[in-house]
């Protein structure tokens, strides 16, 4: 695409931010204001002005679905061949290829999973801690907050008592005494892996800032290779990732970052919006431009939106105006028990008149959601987890993908779109395939087409794989708020907006952890694009102060 296309349909502040193509550049981007088509329209339009080389740009952001929308929407743009990748991602693939020259000897394995690892570390331990899966996730936690700050085995117990880490170990001890506990587990997790000689991903990011730090040479050719940077969803950065992303910037300042500090709902793992508000610190001469067009949500949403942060303690958050036409008014429902509760979202949804597949049920814990999924296939009502099985590791996916593969080698002379349904009818029509069909209808109204269309789509699936990213399925989506972040349905039903579960464990939470809580259930609020439902039982959530009659 040419300049002048790419610059078309933007609205003032985005245009600003895609024609400032030389950074620094630090956009303060709200809720459903098109964050990632400006970033991604910045890249291109810089690319397409000659400003970057697109062999040279990398755009970093925190998850594969994310940082694989923005290759699709690249490639929509006409730039193929541009980085788009999270930190992970990116420190993993310098670190394997520059790991015999730094490091020698073949690259170590790469810890998947922790579970197996953590369970021995705990046998091989003097730690009182009782095994079982609600300790190993929290002990997991610990162990990759305190990796993400930089701070070792002797050093976790002072600095999880300087943070005040809330612990969800059920047994009754307090949180110093099992602070101490999960040292011992940490050091000895350690000296497994070191034993094994395996490395998890927390490793990945450590290894790549020491072998930059100490290879002058790798280093140097690390910041030739990339010079112009983009990075999205700023605020969850943590003190490690920025430390390497300094060491691939180096004294430069090509640089665009992107991010909302109402949206830090990841502080537990050691993001911090520090990095995102202290931006002009760093760089005084930098441009920051606000985007508070919110084109997702009607009024009545962003409204209710708004209202959560003025209640906010820390200060005043930007508001979002949104461009879009009226709908419905605030659908704010108690009941006296969990029960009724459940009962009355399954109904309402039942009484949807659409396929459930723009529906989701957001909730602050997985718990919460199994009763709702219980009832909605009781109602024969498809549902997907967010924490369901690899989609692209079916046996059936994979079938699919090496019977478009065979079609892709010739070229389609007419709707390549109905070709696909001719290629998949073998399969039947089930939601994968579906998904799929709704994926290539996507893809077409964004401009893939031509004979080369169904390659295409190919090399969009195997990305996609290579990225667990995979299209969207049929059904209503039931989803924890955190697992939400960055996605989008028509209707969102937010259940369990009660005093003990949103915000989660009142009795022994802090100001900071309570503001987190509360930003939390603005993240859940601003996915919803048409119709937002909240529903509590027993007592209302201090966050719905002002709501509830």
């Amino acid at each position: 695409m040419n300049a002048e296309s790419i610059l078309a349909g933007l609205d003032p502040e985005q245009l600003e931010v895609v024609t400032n193509v030389r950074g620094p550049v630090c956009v303060i981007a709200g809720a459903g204001t098109g964050k990632t088509r400006v970033i991604t329209h910045r890249i291109a339009y810089a690319i397409a002005t000659g400003v970057a080389d697109p062999n040279k740009t990398l755009a970093l952001t925190f998850t594969a679905r994310a940082a694989g929308e923005m290759r699709a929407r690249l490639r929509t743009l006409g730039v193929p061949n541009a980085a788009a990748r999270t930190f992970h991602s990116a420190a993993l693939k310098q670190l394997m290829y520059f790991w015999p020259y730094s490091f020698g000897g073949s690259f170590p394995k790469l810890l998947t999973s922790k579970a197996g690892f953590m369970s021995e570390a705990m046998g091989r331990s003097d730690t009182t801690l009782v095994p079982g899966v609600a300790t190993l996730r929290e002990i997991s936690g610990e162990i990759e907050w305190a990796k993400s700050m930089e701070t070792s085995p002797s050093d976790y117990v002072e600095a999880a008592l300087a943070a005040n880490r809330s612990l969800r170990i059920p047994n009754g001890r307090s949180h110093k005494d099992n602070y101490f506990e999960i040292a011992k587990v940490y050091q000895s997790y350690e000296t497994l892996k070191h034993q094994e000689r395996v490395i998890d991903f927390e490793d990945v990011l450590l290894l790549t800032v020491g072998m930059l730090e100490e290879d002058k040479d790798v280093r140097e050719r690390v910041r030739d290779q990339y010079r112009y940077f983009t990075v999205d969803e700023y605020q969850d950065v943590s003190p490690l990732q920025q430390r390497l992303l300094n060491l691939w910037l180096g004294n430069r300042d090509d640089i665009c970052v992107v991010g909302d500090a109402a949206q830090t709902i990841y502080s537990f793992a050691g993001a911090t919006s520090s990095f995102l508000l202290g931006f002009t610190h760093r760089f005084p001469q930098s441009a920051v431009i606000r985007l508070n067009r919110g084109y997702r949500s009607t009024p009545e949403i962003i409204s209710m939106a708004n209202s959560v942060l003025k209640l906010s303690r820390e200060g005043s958050h930007q508001e979002l105006i949104s461009m879009n036409e009226r709908g419905e008014e605030l659908d704010l429902r108690g009941f006296t028990d969990s029960r009724a509760e459940v009962a009355a979202v399954v109904e309402r949804i039942a009484a949807l008149n659409n396929s459930h597949s723009d529906i989701a049920i957001l909730a602050r814990t997985n718990a919460q959601l199994d009763p709702f999924e219980q009832a909605l296939k009781a109602r024969n009502i498809e549902t997907q987890l967010k924490s369901s099985e690899r989609f692209f590791d079916r046996v059936e996916v994979k079938d699919a993908m090496r019977t478009i593969r065979s079609a892709s080698v010739l070229p389609c002379e007419g709707d390549w779109v109905i070709e696909l349904s001719s290629v998949l009818r073998p399969f039947g029509d089930g939601d994968y395939v579906r998904a799929f069909i709704s994926l290539a209808q996507e893809m077409k109204s964004n401009g893939t087409d031509g004979p080369n269309a169904l390659r295409a789509f190919l090399r969009e699936l195997e990305d996609r794989a290579e990225q667990n990213n995979p299209p969207t399925l049929p059904g209503v989506v039931l989803s924890t708020l955190h697992a939400a972040k960055g996605l989008e349905w028509d209707q969102v039903f937010l259940v369990g907006i009660n005093e003990g579960s949103l915000p989660y464990g009142r009795a022994d939470i802090s100001s900071t952890q309570l503001e987190e809580e509360r930003r939390l259930f603005y993240v859940g609020i601003t996915r919803a694009k048409s119709a937002a439902h909240l529903s509590y039982s027993g007592t209302p959530s201090l966050f719905l102060e002002g709501l509830v009659k």
